[in-house]
């Protein structure tokens, strides 16, 4: 059994880790949505690893599109849930999924070459921290601390974290 020693500063650095989190996804779908340039192409076909194929696939013509806007939508939409506290649990599970996408696109496998990423990373790199922070807000969410739901979910008594 894990004592939880300052359940008011766990709470406060739970709810700043889904800001800050959500303003990256948030900023991300935003920075996309306005240039009309952008496209996830370059990206997917940088794949490596065992599930090169598979992103490939995703670069053709026909599916290209659907990439690009649903990456787009998808950022946009856990942005706005973890930032404005609504919807979190499902906000927190969709970007753990979108994170698992691009590490399995540029996994940081020792025997893989790195493509198109900052630094030099064996097994962890930010995409599967970041990932993991995603877990752990879907696990322990804050929203009823701070942000719309405790809005539109006024309750009474004071919740807790469990």
């Amino acid at each position: 059994m894990i004592t939880i020693r300052n359940e008011k500063q766990l709470k406060n650095s739970m709810i700043l880790l889904r800001l800050f989190i959500g303003w990256h996804f948030l900023y991300e779908g935003i920075i996309k949505l306005y240039n009309p340039d952008w496209t996830s192409f370059g990206y997917l076909a940088s794949a490596q690893g065992p599930f090169r194929p598979l992103f490939l696939w995703m670069t053709s013509d026909s599916l290209i599109s659907i990439a690009d806007w649903g990456n787009m939508i998808a950022l946009t939409f856990v942005g706005l849930s973890l930032v404005l506290g609504i919807f979190e649990k499902w906000g927190a599970l969709v970007g753990a999924c979108l994170l698992a996408l691009y590490y399995l696109a540029h996994p940081s496998f020792p025997w893989v070459t790195q493509l198109n990423v900052e630094g030099s990373y064996w097994f962890i790199n930010k995409n599967l921290i970041e990932l993991v922070a995603c877990v752990v807000i879907y696990q322990i969410p804050t929203s009823q601390f701070f942000g719309l739901q405790r809005i539109l979910y006024n309750k009474k008594e004071e919740p807790k974290l469990s």
